[in-house]
């Protein structure tokens, strides 16, 4: 679990956080109704804020490690490590349920950007390559809005809803 109140790359490592419906992580300056990063708020203050919370898959730090990254959680600026999930393959609108009560819907893929590259020259080709037809993949975890708000601690177990209908995937927010 991380959170930050002052916008930066990384955020700082915490026992628990509070997620609050409609905006976010209590306590993280990407919390808000409205965008929140500052590189969207430049181009339009208005929009919606589909970037409440940055799940990361903790699969992706061990990879990152074997290419001889050493990335700490909170480093990539994700609010929530999860084990054992496959993110980048849920669909848009899935629901997440973050231990008893909180619960998250998956809006898009974080896109990758030059703050990665000048956090760690080199990391940047690791979590963004192409697939086989050419494609951008992107691999530095998902967002998502608050639907319900709850505390959610590390180890907090996480149910899986999908959406009804066909399956969209997930592009970037």
């Amino acid at each position: 679990m991380s959170r930050d109140v002052v916008h930066r790359f990384s955020k700082q490592p915490a026992a628990e956080i509070r997620l609050v419906a409609g905006l976010g992580v209590e306590g993280d300056a990407h919390a808000g109704t409205t965008v929140q990063h500052r590189s969207r708020v430049a181009v339009d203050p208005t929009q919606p804020n589909l970037r409440q919370v940055h799940l990361i898959p903790a699969e992706l730090l061990a990879e990152l490690a074997a290419a001889g990254f050493e990335v700490e959680p909170g480093q990539l600026g994700e609010n929530v490590m999860t084990s054992d999930l496959d993110l980048l393959s849920l669909p848009r609108a899935t629901r997440l349920r973050l231990g008893e009560h909180a619960v998250v819907e998956l809006t898009g893929l974080r896109n990758p950007c030059r703050q990665i590259e000048d956090f760690r020259p080199g990391l940047l080709k690791e979590v963004v390559g192409r697939a086989a037809d050419g494609s951008v993949v992107r691999k530095a975890g998902v967002m998502a809005v608050v639907i319900t708000g709850g505390t959610v601690r590390p180890g907090a177990a996480i149910a899986v809803r999908r959406p009804a209908g066909p399956h969209v995937a997930l592009d970037r927010v």
